[in-house]
Protein backbone atom coordinates (compact mmCIF):
# COMPACT_ATOMS: atom_id res chain seq x y z
CA UNK A 1 0.00 0.00 0.00
CA UNK A 2 1.32 3.47 -0.65
CA UNK A 3 2.57 5.67 2.00
CA UNK A 4 -0.36 8.27 0.42
CA UNK A 5 -3.04 6.04 0.65
CA UNK A 6 -2.39 4.70 4.00
CA UNK A 7 -2.37 8.04 5.24
CA UNK A 8 -5.53 9.44 3.59
CA UNK A 9 -7.75 6.46 5.10
CA UNK A 10 -6.41 7.02 8.45
CA UNK A 11 -5.88 10.65 8.34
CA UNK A 12 -2.58 10.06 10.22
CA UNK A 13 1.04 10.88 9.01
CA UNK A 14 2.44 7.46 8.66
CA UNK A 15 4.44 5.59 11.19
CA UNK A 16 8.16 6.22 9.57
CA UNK A 17 7.58 9.59 8.62
CA UNK A 18 6.62 10.43 12.15
CA UNK A 19 9.44 8.21 13.86
CA UNK A 20 11.96 9.72 11.43
CA UNK A 21 10.76 13.18 12.11
CA UNK A 22 11.10 12.61 16.23
CA UNK A 23 14.38 11.25 15.82
CA UNK A 24 15.55 14.71 13.99
CA UNK A 25 14.00 16.74 16.35
CA UNK A 26 14.59 14.85 19.51
CA UNK A 27 17.44 12.28 18.86
CA UNK A 28 17.33 8.69 18.52
CA UNK A 29 16.29 7.63 21.71
CA UNK A 30 13.75 5.49 22.83
CA UNK A 31 13.04 5.14 26.85
CA UNK A 32 11.70 1.99 27.95
CA UNK A 33 9.08 2.08 30.17
CA UNK A 34 9.65 -1.23 32.27
CA UNK A 35 8.04 -1.34 35.76
CA UNK A 36 10.06 -4.31 37.36
CA UNK A 37 9.28 -4.83 40.89
CA UNK A 38 12.64 -4.23 41.83
CA UNK A 39 12.61 -0.90 40.00
CA UNK A 40 9.22 -0.29 41.92
CA UNK A 41 10.82 -0.86 45.13
CA UNK A 42 14.22 1.62 44.08
CA UNK A 43 11.74 4.16 43.38
CA UNK A 44 10.00 3.59 47.41
CA UNK A 45 6.64 2.21 45.26
CA UNK A 46 4.53 -0.48 46.13
CA UNK A 47 4.48 -3.82 43.94
CA UNK A 48 0.97 -3.39 43.05
CA UNK A 49 -1.36 -1.37 40.71
CA UNK A 50 -1.35 2.05 42.13
CA UNK A 51 2.83 1.59 42.06
CA UNK A 52 2.85 0.25 38.16
CA UNK A 53 0.53 3.65 37.58
CA UNK A 54 2.98 6.26 39.74
CA UNK A 55 5.76 4.40 38.12
CA UNK A 56 4.57 5.07 34.50
CA UNK A 57 2.89 8.17 34.39
CA UNK A 58 6.30 9.63 35.67
CA UNK A 59 8.39 8.20 33.51
CA UNK A 60 6.19 9.64 30.36
CA UNK A 61 5.73 13.36 32.13
CA UNK A 62 10.18 13.45 32.73
CA UNK A 63 11.07 12.12 29.09
CA UNK A 64 8.43 13.05 26.68
CA UNK A 65 9.83 15.90 25.21
CA UNK A 66 12.99 14.56 25.03
CA UNK A 67 12.99 11.30 23.59
CA UNK A 68 11.77 9.94 20.34
CA UNK A 69 10.01 7.73 21.85
CA UNK A 70 8.85 5.51 24.97
CA UNK A 71 8.09 1.46 24.78
CA UNK A 72 6.12 0.30 27.54
CA UNK A 73 7.04 -3.42 28.20
CA UNK A 74 3.72 -5.21 28.38
CA UNK A 75 4.34 -8.12 30.30
CA UNK A 76 5.32 -6.37 33.53
CA UNK A 77 1.51 -4.73 33.03
CA UNK A 78 0.47 -8.14 32.50
CA UNK A 79 1.50 -9.44 35.34
CA UNK A 80 -1.05 -7.54 37.47
CA UNK A 81 -4.02 -8.82 35.27
CA UNK A 82 -6.90 -6.55 34.18
CA UNK A 83 -6.26 -3.39 36.47
CA UNK A 84 -2.51 -3.74 34.86
CA UNK A 85 -3.59 -3.23 31.29
CA UNK A 86 -5.87 -0.71 32.29
CA UNK A 87 -2.65 1.22 34.14
CA UNK A 88 -1.48 0.53 30.53
CA UNK A 89 -3.91 2.31 28.06
CA UNK A 90 -3.45 5.11 30.50
CA UNK A 91 0.09 5.00 29.76
CA UNK A 92 -0.44 4.77 25.93
CA UNK A 93 -2.94 7.50 26.35
CA UNK A 94 -1.01 9.77 28.14
CA UNK A 95 2.18 9.14 25.89
CA UNK A 96 -0.16 10.28 23.02
CA UNK A 97 -1.70 13.59 24.86
CA UNK A 98 2.63 14.44 25.45
CA UNK A 99 3.22 14.14 21.99
CA UNK A 100 6.06 11.43 22.32
CA UNK A 101 5.55 7.88 20.42
CA UNK A 102 5.01 4.62 21.84
CA UNK A 103 6.09 1.27 21.19
CA UNK A 104 3.96 -1.18 22.62
CA UNK A 105 6.76 -4.11 23.49
CA UNK A 106 4.38 -7.08 22.93
CA UNK A 107 6.01 -9.27 20.88
CA UNK A 108 2.80 -10.79 19.50
CA UNK A 109 3.07 -13.40 17.07
CA UNK A 110 0.32 -16.34 15.78
CA UNK A 111 -1.89 -17.04 12.94
CA UNK A 112 -5.17 -16.24 11.05
CA UNK A 113 -7.91 -14.89 12.93
CA UNK A 114 -5.94 -15.02 16.36
CA UNK A 115 -3.01 -12.69 14.85
CA UNK A 116 -5.99 -10.82 13.65
CA UNK A 117 -6.94 -9.84 16.93
CA UNK A 118 -3.63 -9.10 18.24
CA UNK A 119 -4.00 -6.64 15.07
CA UNK A 120 -7.08 -5.33 16.29
CA UNK A 121 -5.93 -5.11 20.06
CA UNK A 122 -2.88 -2.71 19.13
CA UNK A 123 -3.19 -1.38 15.76
CA UNK A 124 -7.08 -0.04 15.58
CA UNK A 125 -8.14 2.85 15.79
CA UNK A 126 -10.43 2.98 18.83
CA UNK A 127 -9.04 0.17 20.30
CA UNK A 128 -8.02 1.00 24.13
CA UNK A 129 -4.38 -0.43 23.98
CA UNK A 130 -3.85 1.43 20.23
CA UNK A 131 -0.26 2.49 20.52
CA UNK A 132 1.79 4.18 17.48
CA UNK A 133 3.74 1.00 16.81
CA UNK A 134 3.80 -2.77 18.25
CA UNK A 135 6.63 -5.61 18.35
CA UNK A 136 5.90 -8.75 16.85
CA UNK A 137 7.25 -11.92 16.98
CA UNK A 138 7.77 -13.67 13.24
CA UNK A 139 8.34 -16.87 14.13
CA UNK A 140 5.45 -18.58 13.12
CA UNK A 141 6.59 -17.15 9.35
CA UNK A 142 6.60 -13.48 8.67
CA UNK A 143 3.87 -13.61 6.16
CA UNK A 144 1.66 -15.21 9.47
CA UNK A 145 2.02 -11.04 10.60
CA UNK A 146 -0.20 -10.14 7.57
CA UNK A 147 -3.06 -8.66 9.61
CA UNK A 148 -1.15 -6.71 11.30
CA UNK A 149 1.37 -5.60 8.56
CA UNK A 150 -2.12 -4.42 6.77
CA UNK A 151 -3.96 -2.79 9.59
CA UNK A 152 -0.31 -1.05 10.63
CA UNK A 153 -0.18 0.53 7.18
CA UNK A 154 -3.79 1.21 6.72
CA UNK A 155 -3.83 2.99 10.49
CA UNK A 156 -0.72 4.94 9.97
CA UNK A 157 0.85 2.64 12.39
CA UNK A 158 4.39 0.61 12.47
CA UNK A 159 5.09 -2.38 14.01
CA UNK A 160 8.88 -3.59 14.91
CA UNK A 161 9.61 -7.24 14.11
CA UNK A 162 11.88 -9.42 16.30
CA UNK A 163 14.77 -10.18 13.75
CA UNK A 164 18.43 -10.51 15.39
CA UNK A 165 18.10 -10.82 19.56
CA UNK A 166 21.21 -10.36 21.73
CA UNK A 167 19.81 -13.04 24.01
CA UNK A 168 22.09 -16.14 23.90
CA UNK A 169 19.08 -18.19 23.52
CA UNK A 170 18.36 -16.28 19.74
CA UNK A 171 21.33 -17.93 18.11
CA UNK A 172 19.37 -21.47 17.84
CA UNK A 173 16.83 -20.33 15.46
CA UNK A 174 17.51 -16.35 14.24
CA UNK A 175 21.41 -17.77 13.38
CA UNK A 176 20.38 -20.66 11.60
CA UNK A 177 21.00 -20.72 7.59
CA UNK A 178 24.28 -19.16 7.72
CA UNK A 179 24.15 -16.37 5.18
CA UNK A 180 21.03 -17.67 4.08
CA UNK A 181 19.68 -17.61 7.88
CA UNK A 182 16.75 -16.91 9.60
CA UNK A 183 17.54 -13.25 10.65
CA UNK A 184 18.55 -12.50 6.35
CA UNK A 185 15.28 -14.03 5.41
CA UNK A 186 13.12 -11.48 8.17
CA UNK A 187 15.42 -8.41 7.34
CA UNK A 188 14.68 -9.60 3.54
CA UNK A 189 11.05 -9.70 4.25
CA UNK A 190 10.97 -6.33 6.12
CA UNK A 191 12.24 -4.55 3.65
CA UNK A 192 10.02 -6.23 0.97
CA UNK A 193 7.28 -4.26 2.73
CA UNK A 194 9.00 -1.27 3.25
CA UNK A 195 9.23 -1.10 -0.99
CA UNK A 196 5.96 0.74 -0.93
CA UNK A 197 7.32 3.76 1.07
CA UNK A 198 9.03 6.15 -1.02
CA UNK A 199 12.71 7.69 0.17
CA UNK A 200 15.86 6.40 1.36
CA UNK A 201 18.38 6.98 4.09
CA UNK A 202 19.23 10.47 4.61
CA UNK A 203 23.42 10.51 4.67
CA UNK A 204 25.18 11.45 7.43
CA UNK A 205 22.89 10.55 10.12
CA UNK A 206 21.00 14.22 11.08
CA UNK A 207 19.03 14.57 7.92
CA UNK A 208 15.41 13.43 6.68
CA UNK A 209 15.24 9.66 7.07
CA UNK A 210 12.66 8.05 4.03
CA UNK A 211 11.84 5.57 6.61
CA UNK A 212 9.06 2.75 6.43
CA UNK A 213 7.08 1.78 9.01
CA UNK A 214 7.65 -1.64 9.39
CA UNK A 215 11.00 -1.96 11.57
CA UNK A 216 12.93 -4.63 12.60
CA UNK A 217 14.42 -5.53 16.14
CA UNK A 218 17.95 -5.65 16.78
CA UNK A 219 20.03 -6.34 19.60
CA UNK A 220 22.48 -3.02 20.60
CA UNK A 221 24.96 -6.14 21.89
CA UNK A 222 25.06 -8.84 18.65
CA UNK A 223 28.27 -7.84 18.00
CA UNK A 224 29.92 -8.74 14.65
CA UNK A 225 26.58 -11.10 14.08
CA UNK A 226 25.22 -8.42 11.10
CA UNK A 227 28.67 -9.41 8.82
CA UNK A 228 28.96 -12.60 10.42
CA UNK A 229 25.27 -13.36 8.82
CA UNK A 230 25.44 -11.22 5.90
CA UNK A 231 22.34 -8.84 6.93
CA UNK A 232 22.43 -5.51 4.89
CA UNK A 233 19.92 -3.23 7.70
CA UNK A 234 20.59 -0.45 5.28
CA UNK A 235 18.65 -1.76 2.30
CA UNK A 236 15.59 -2.41 5.04
CA UNK A 237 14.49 1.01 4.68
CA UNK A 238 12.81 0.96 8.49
CA UNK A 239 13.70 1.65 11.48
CA UNK A 240 16.02 -0.40 13.53
CA UNK A 241 14.81 -0.45 17.27
CA UNK A 242 18.04 -1.32 19.07
CA UNK A 243 17.39 -2.40 22.70
CA UNK A 244 20.95 -2.74 25.06
CA UNK A 245 21.96 0.88 25.46
CA UNK A 246 23.36 1.39 28.87
CA UNK A 247 22.83 -1.18 31.53
CA UNK A 248 23.30 -4.28 29.29
CA UNK A 249 26.29 -2.70 27.88
CA UNK A 250 26.43 -1.11 25.09
CA UNK A 251 27.46 2.44 24.67
CA UNK A 252 26.73 4.96 21.34
CA UNK A 253 29.96 3.76 19.96
CA UNK A 254 29.25 0.33 20.23
CA UNK A 255 26.42 1.26 18.08
CA UNK A 256 28.04 3.11 15.14
CA UNK A 257 30.45 0.45 15.41
CA UNK A 258 27.82 -2.47 15.08
CA UNK A 259 25.27 -0.90 12.51
CA UNK A 260 27.87 0.81 10.57
CA UNK A 261 25.73 2.62 7.30
CA UNK A 262 22.54 1.45 9.15
CA UNK A 263 22.87 4.03 12.19
CA UNK A 264 21.15 6.61 10.97
CA UNK A 265 17.79 4.32 10.92
CA UNK A 266 18.48 3.17 14.74
CA UNK A 267 16.64 3.80 17.79
CA UNK A 268 18.33 3.03 20.54
CA UNK A 269 16.66 1.79 23.50
CA UNK A 270 17.64 2.43 27.38
CA UNK A 271 15.38 1.07 30.35
CA UNK A 272 17.19 0.28 33.38
CA UNK A 273 20.05 3.54 32.78
CA UNK A 274 17.29 5.72 32.63
CA UNK A 275 14.71 4.26 34.95
CA UNK A 276 17.52 4.09 37.61
CA UNK A 277 17.92 7.85 38.66
CA UNK A 278 14.34 7.98 39.21
CA UNK A 279 11.79 8.48 40.86
CA UNK A 280 12.66 12.86 40.96
CA UNK A 281 11.39 14.32 37.41
CA UNK A 282 15.09 15.74 37.46
CA UNK A 283 16.32 13.00 37.71
CA UNK A 284 15.33 10.85 35.04
CA UNK A 285 15.05 14.05 32.36
CA UNK A 286 18.75 14.65 33.63
CA UNK A 287 19.69 10.87 32.79
CA UNK A 288 17.23 10.81 29.53
CA UNK A 289 19.07 14.26 28.09
CA UNK A 290 22.99 12.48 29.02
CA UNK A 291 21.89 9.44 27.28
CA UNK A 292 20.19 10.87 23.80
CA UNK A 293 23.28 13.65 24.08
CA UNK A 294 26.00 10.39 24.12
CA UNK A 295 23.97 9.17 20.88
CA UNK A 296 24.34 12.49 19.17
CA UNK A 297 27.86 13.11 19.64
CA UNK A 298 28.85 9.56 18.56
Amino acid sequence: MPESVAAGQSGREPFGSRLAAAMAARGPLCVGIDPHPGLLADWGLNDDVAGLERFSLTVVEAVATLAAAVKPQVALYERHGSAGMAVLERTLAAASDAGVLSIADAKRGDIGSTMAAYADAWLRDGSALAADSVTLSPYLGFESLRPALDLAAESGRGVFVLALTSNPEGKSVQHVGGSESVARRIAEAAAEENRRYSGTLGSGGRGPLGLGSVGLVVGATIGGALVELGLDLEAVHGPILAPGLGAQGATPADLRATFGAAFPAVLATSSRGILAAGPTIAGLRSATEATRDGLLEG
